[in-house]
């Protein structure tokens, strides 16, 4: 039965940045761990559990659109949904260009439209792109709208998003996280007529099993590279993504929605204008 004081907060992914954003914002609330793994659920459920967390678990995937509505109706019996956190993915050395544009891009989008269907007034999301999103070049006036407010059912049907027309896994994954910095930007609007907000948070390398699967694969000496040459000089923790997050999601943060936070040591910045700049053919 339904608790009508029951705070809920939904956490897509059960990986590393997720359970330390759902450690910082989760106190006093029930935590919905939903990732399309069984094990990585109960893997995220022990460690909040054992923190002294309130959590229950659901099977999702972020690519289907009813798995997504199934999960807010789980959610809402709870009771009222009053944070979301959208840390689910797949990197470019996990997955085809296809898988990725309907996981992290279609996936992303229709969990906003979904949630932001019942987000409670005063609720919150953060939506986890990443820097790569800032690394492709600009797109037209054009596209950007297209990425931000084509309807979801016509999302992957954009002439640009075709698979002809992409080069790679790092370039879906590129306008992916273009994709989900611009929707954010956009569903603001609508989440700010239910008085919610949401915002994106775009890191870089942050060490997690998914970092690990890039820096052991194809692109590896690049991203250590990335790493050496950056200004921090060198990867960041999920925790640090999670101190963003809080002020996000929390009092501190009630003037900031529809905006996108890059955070990544200054990786980007000297790739566009540093020693990452790429060579000029």
């Amino acid at each position: 039965m339904k608790s009508s004081s029951k705070k809920v907060i939904v956490l897509i992914g059960a990986g590393s940045i997720g359970i330390a954003i759902a450690r910082r914002v989760g106190a006093g609330k029930h935590i919905v761990i939903a990732d399309i793994k069984q094990e990585s659920n109960q893997v995220a459920a022990n460690i909040l559990n054992d923190a002294g967390f309130e959590t229950s678990i659901s099977l999702v995937d972020l690519s289907s659109k009813t798995s997504l509505q199934e999960l807010v109706k789980t959610a809402t019996g709870i009771g009222d949904i009053t944070g979301l956190i959208i840390a689910a993915g797949l990197s470019p050395s996990q997955a085809s260009p296809q898988k990725i544009l309907e996981v992290d891009l279609y996936g992303t989008a229709v969990a906003l439209e979904e949630f932001g269907n019942v987000i409670s007034q005063g609720g919150t999301a953060i939506v986890i792109a990443s820097q790569s999103g800032h690394r492709l070049p600009a797109l037209t006036s054009d596209e950007n709208e297209a990425l931000a407010v084509t309807p979801t059912k016509d999302l992957l049907s954009l002439p640009f998003l075709q698979l002809e027309k992409i080069r790679d896994s790092l370039h879906a994954y590129q306008l992916a996280k273009r994709g989900n910095s611009l929707r954010t930007m956009s569903e603001a609007i609508r989440w700010g007529k239910r008085g919610a907000r949401v915002n994106c948070i775009s890191p870089g390398i942050i060490i997690t099993p998914l970092a690990n699967d890039e820096l052991a694969g194809p692109r590896g000496d690049m991203y250590r590279n990335m790493i050496q040459t950056s200004p921090v000089g060198r990867a960041g923790t999920p925790d640090e993504v999670a101190s963003l997050a809080e002020l996000l999601m929390g009092d501190a943060g009630t003037f900031i929605t529809g905006s996108d936070f890059l955070m990544d040591g200054g990786v980007t910045a000297s790739y566009w204008y540093g020693d990452l700049k790429p060579k000029a053919q």
